[in-house]
């Protein structure tokens, strides 16, 4: 009965759905674009067994891709479908994978559209990476005898708090997945509490991301832009009220030559985080339309392109990941890491705790927690690149020493075939 009411309270707000779209679609017009796909009406044909990975934005895709790549690999007679929910996403797919998969929406968690998406698709095995946790695809699965996979799982203090107030209708969900493989012991045995069963402990697929062939010489190739000779700090995957902190931190260091690269996480931002930019009276340029060295009196660069994220840590001295500084739960710091820079981070980071915790610990992060901070920490850094050095070189031990998790997962799969 819990499941039924969770349909009918979906099936309540469902007239407003299509508002939503709209909504998003004026600020993002990409929501516009494969709409019949969200209700679970696809026209994408199908030729090979589907193997059905779902990842919900770019996170999840770009921790997916190594999992992704060894799947085409081994199972070249079947197809690998990876499923969506926004945009970014799909877009990332694309970038990353381009013809060697299929891409759509995943759709809404009606019982009707996870009944259509199922029909059509037919996935032979199905795979949700980290906290994605639909009780209508569950059960749908379970009913078809699809064998669907929670890997790369993490659930954090907080969420399982939030998903122990659904009671029966959490664990009847977990038990629908065949198998659970998890990041970290922590994270298994609050799924386990919540009902899990089958759980695995594999490490994290992040750590085995690899950055795009092309990542460090595009780095340089940007770097030169920057100026070779000036310190550039760059404050990655920001969420809003974040930047402000940001710029009250470089206004405060009293550092001219310093060119400091703000990337924030959503597109839709670029245009508002311009306007805050201007709001201050700040020189500035858009790295759209950077195609000649950085004018000395620029102070920002605003990183309002895709897909650029690697070759944006490759170019800079030090690197804070956003998401952090404000209670949204972080971004993920392993990117900045794998590149080999010194790493800052706020203090909320409980999307990444475990990660953030071992970064802090073998020292190749430091924890910023406001502009004050923030403006210690790369003041500190720019006066000492062998410290630079040592925490990039930390951060590299770490992402080598925490390998394992892609081959673990799949042998999982196999199993479940």
């Amino acid at each position: 009965m819990n499941r039924f009411f969770y349909s009918l309270l979906l099936y309540l707000v469902l007239p407003f759905v299509p508002l939503k779209l709209l909504w998003r679609g004026i600020r993002q017009p990409e929501y516009l674009k494969h709409w019949r796909e969200r209700f679970g009406f696809y026209s994408l044909p199908t030729n090979k067994p589907v193997i059905w990975l779902h990842c919900v934005s770019v996170g999840e895709t770009r921790a997916a891709a190594p999992l992704v790549n060894a799947l085409l690999q081994q199972y070249p007679n079947h197809q690998v479908l990876l499923s969506h929910t926004t945009p970014t996403g799909r877009a990332t797919s694309e970038q990353l994978f381009a013809d060697s998969v299929q891409r759509v929406y995943l759709p809404y968690d009606l019982p009707f559209a996870v009944k259509g998406f199922l029909k059509h698709f037919n996935p032979i095995i199905g795979v949700l990476m980290e906290t994605e946790l639909w009780f209508n695809l569950m059960a749908g699965c379970k009913q078809k005898n699809v064998p669907l996979l929670l890997v790369n799982a993490r659930l954090s203090e907080r969420s399982a708090r939030g998903y122990a107030k659904l009671g029966h209708l959490m664990s009847e969900g977990l038990q629908n997945l065949s198998a659970i493989a998890a990041q970290t012991t922590q994270d298994a045995e609050r799924l386990k509490d919540l009902g899990a069963k089958n759980v695995s402990v594999v490490g994290n697929l992040k750590f085995e991301v690899q950055p795009p062939e092309d990542a460090i010489k595009q780095g340089q190739h940007l770097r030169s832009l920057f100026g070779i000779q000036r310190p550039v700090f760059l404050a990655a995957s920001t969420r809003e009220g974040e930047e402000a902190i940001i710029l009250d931190a470089v206004a405060a260091l009293q550092m001219p030559k310093l060119l400091t690269v703000i990337v924030p996480r959503h597109p839709q931002r670029f245009n508002e985080v311009e306007a805050l930019l201007q709001q201050r009276s700040l020189s500035y340029q858009r790295r759209s339309t950077l195609n000649q060295t950085v004018d000395a009196e620029t102070q920002f660069i605003l990183g309002d392109s895709m897909g650029e994220l690697f070759s944006y840590y490759a170019s800079a001295d030090i690197c804070l990941v956003g998401g952090s500084l404000l209670p949204y739960g972080g971004q993920n710091l392993i990117e900045a890491m794998r590149m080999g820079k010194p790493v800052l981070i706020g203090e909320h980071t409980f999307n990444f705790k475990e990660v953030s915790e071992l970064a802090i610990a073998q020292c190749a992060a430091w924890q910023v927690k406001d502009a004050q901070t923030i403006k210690q920490a790369i003041q500190a850094l720019v006066e000492n690149p062998q410290k630079q050095a040592e925490m990039g070189a930390a951060g590299l031990a770490l992402c080598e020493a925490s390998q394992g998790a892609t081959q673990a997962t799949l042998e999982i799969i196999a199993a479940n075939f």
